[in-house]
């Protein structure tokens, strides 16, 4: 019987692998994930490929105004158009991907938590970068919110950005994530977090969803359904 798996350019043990492991186990059990260390080696995977049999899935960040990003997926998207059996997502990154979950800031902070206050700004900036670039719009360094948020903006590319609002918004919250580290909350089921402490409340203390729910809610909303479903792998609802 044929296998799928699904090849990304993180290392074990980073925060975007331990997602895409525990994303995976969650709603697609049966696919394979497998680490080619950056993306260069996944370019390189791709285009010694032999195998015909098997299905192969390619998770590549599309970091767009990365020049050198942008010439290794070119060479990327040659080699996958050469093979019936390999398919390439359209994803930014991981980080980009929490945070445009629709439910992010639903999630992470309580209805009256203080952080909704403080990191009134840090919530701006990434509202106003994922409607842009849903609306196709991707000028945006020249966004107002993100430039007052980010003040070396020209100096960073679209994934430093994605993963610095998510950082700032989760950091101090059991779903803090940074490139070492994802928030046990995301791949947990609610509440095991170990490192708890009696005032940390986020917005799921009522609902406490299990961690088979909550993939499948950031499936549901985020890009992922589109692209999971473009490559022929579908949750059902």
């Amino acid at each position: 019987m044929a296998k799928t798996f699904l090849w990304i350019e993180d290392r074990k043990g980073k925060a975007s692998y331990i997602f895409w492991e525990n994303f995976m186990k969650q709603l697609y059990p049966d696919v394979i994930v497998e680490s080619k260390k950056n993306n260069s080696e996944l370019v390189k995977s791709v285009k010694a490929l032999q195998d015909i049999e098997n299905k192969y899935i390619i998770v590549f960040d599309n970091s767009f105004d990365n020049l050198q990003v942008v010439m290794e997926q070119k060479r990327l998207k040659r080699y996958v158009s050469e093979k019936k059996n390999v398919f390439l997502l359209d994803i930014i990154c991981f980080e980009y991907i929490l945070l445009e979950f629709k439910e992010l800031i639903e999630w992470i902070y309580a209805p009256k938590d203080e952080f909704l206050e403080k990191r009134a700004g840090t919530i701006t900036a990434r509202h106003k970068l994922v409607k842009f670039l849903q609306d196709d719009n991707f000028d945006y360094k020249g966004i107002r919110e993100i430039v007052e948020y980010d003040k070396n903006i020209e100096e960073h590319n679209i994934e430093q950005l994605s993963a610095k609002l998510l950082f700032d918004l989760t950091r101090n919250t059991g779903f803090e994530v940074s490139k070492g580290v994802i928030g046990e909350c995301w791949i947990k089921s609610c509440c095991e977090w170990k490192e708890r402490q009696e005032d940390d409340i986020c917005g799921l203390d009522n609902s406490r969803l299990s961690v088979f729910d909550k993939m499948k809610r950031i499936y549901m909303g985020s890009s992922l359904k589109l692209q999971f479903s473009k490559v022929g792998l579908e949750v059902v609802t």
